[in-house]
This record gives C-alpha cells, sequence and structure tokens, in this order.
C-alpha cells in the first residue's frame, strides 16, 4: 500500500487479496464478507468504496454512523464499536448487524428494541479471548449462558461470534486466536439451539484479514488497508 494508492486502487487489492485467501481455504469468495471499518473516514470515501464494489461498512459510533447511514442507505451497516445501553433504540434503527454483544443485558435489550421497531436483527457475539481489560467481549466460559439465553429472546438472531485478537504486526501471531475462535464457533454449535444458527466468525483486520480467512473468518474488518494509514491499533 502506498500513499499515492486512490481508493479505488486499494479496494481492488483487498478485493483480490480476499478471493485468493477464500479460495486458499477452499471456500467461494462469496463466503467472505468484507466489511470496510471507516470510523472517522468522511462520507464521501464510503461512497468511493461503493463504486468500488465494496457493499458492507461497520461504524463504531452510533452517532458518527448516522449521517453516514443516512447519505448512503444501500449500503449494509454493522456495528462494529461498543454498544451503550441508552444508544441500543437508535442502533436497532439504523444498522442491518450489530457485531458487539458483551452481555445478556445487551442481547436482551437489543432485543426488546428490535421487536419494537418490528425487525429482527442478527447479532454476532464479541468473545475477549485472553481477557484484555481494554476491550469488550464475554469470555470463553460465559458464552454457553448466553448462547443457551437466545432463543427466549425475540427480535434477534445470533447469528455468530466477533473477536479482536491482540495487535500484533506478524499476521502469524493472530492465527492461534483465528484457530481458537473457529473452535469456540464449532461448539456453540454442537450445542444446538441458537447455536445451530451460528455460522458467521468476524475476526480478522488490514495487518491479517487475509490469516483470518485462511482460518475461517466469514467476515473482514479492514480499515487502513482500504481507507489509507491511521494510527497502530486501527482496523
Amino acid at each position: 500500500m502506498t500513499a499515492a494508492e486512490s481508493i479505488r486502487e486499494r479496494a481492488a487489492r483487498v478485493l483480490d487479496a480476499v478471493a485468493r485467501a477464500a479460495q486458499r481455504s477452499g471456500r467461494r469468495v462469496e463466503e467472505v464478507r468484507l466489511v470496510a471499518a471507516g470510523k472517522s473516514q468522511p462520507a464521501e470515501s464510503i461512497g468511493e468504496l461503493l463504486e468500488a464494489g465494496i457493499t458492507a461498512f461497520g461504524e463504531n459510533y452510533v452517532q458518527e454512523a448516522e449521517r453516514k447511514i443516512l447519505a448512503y442507505p444501500r449500503a449494509e451497516w454493522h456495528l462494529i464499536g461498543k454498544l451503550q445501553r441508552n444508544k441500543v433504540k437508535k442502533a436497532v434503527s439504523l444498522f442491518a448487524w450489530i457485531q458487539t454483544v458483551d452481555s445478556l443485558a445487551l442481547l436482551a435489550e437489543i432485543s426488546r428494541r428490535a421487536g419494537e421497531a418490528g425487525k429482527v436483527l442478527p447479532v454476532l457475539v464479541e468473545v475477549n479471548l485472553e481477557g484484555e481489560g481494554t476491550k469488550a467481549g464475554v469470555s470463553p466460559g460465559e458464552l454457553p449462558a448466553l448462547v443457551d439465553a437466545a432463543p427466549g429472546l425475540p427480535g434477534i438472531r445470533l447469528k455468530g461470534l466477533m473477536a479482536i485478537p491482540p495487535w500484533t504486526a506478524d499476521p502469524g501471531e493472530s492465527r492461534p486466536h483465528f484457530i481458537r475462535m473457529r473452535e469456540i464457533l464449532a461448539e456453540c454449535v454442537s450445542r444446538g439451539g441458537a447455536g445451530a444458527d451460528m455460522t458467521e466468525l468476524s475476526m480478522g483486520m488490514s495487518n491479517d484479514y487475509e490469516a483470518a480467512i485462511e482460518e475461517g473468518a466469514t467476515m473482514v474488518r479492514v480499515g487502513t488497508a482500504l481507507f489509507g494509514s491511521r494510527a497502530r491499533g486501527g482496523a
């Protein structure tokens, strides 16, 4: 990636890399959703990526996302940042997916608000693999109780898991985390109930999305590789 690259050129390069990684993992490219992580990016850049063939976008903050979603309603919008309880009603009205459920209480509130809006919203549970205090998410040990409770909650479909492994410049160091997430998803599926419908695995960002796809990711959240350089630790 060079500073002189246009967004269209970066998009073409990333789309090609996603396709090749999907092929290496024995899957069709259609089985992997590229979510452009647009935190702090101008709405105009969203439009450029739409023109380049990217249709799914992730936002961290409900308030920032609202103006972009209103500007580009035909895109598929994912909430990929922490969701506060007092923002759930607005989030349910704006987003097609919520990827960052981190408690049963939050899942229940999304269910309530989605029911009021007459919607059934697909959601992912964020898993905090390493117990990092600076990150949200449930521990692997807390996950079964949440999955078991989901069938009693209308207005939501529990579709899978999301994770943000510790940042590393070496994609190879992320692979054990990706493999563990794949195993945890399989454990959820084997429980039956809501677990039987859990097919999505959202993991991998700009520095390691190809490795994530090779290890089973069905969604990757890519920011810097599409929009241009940002501070370390970004998407």
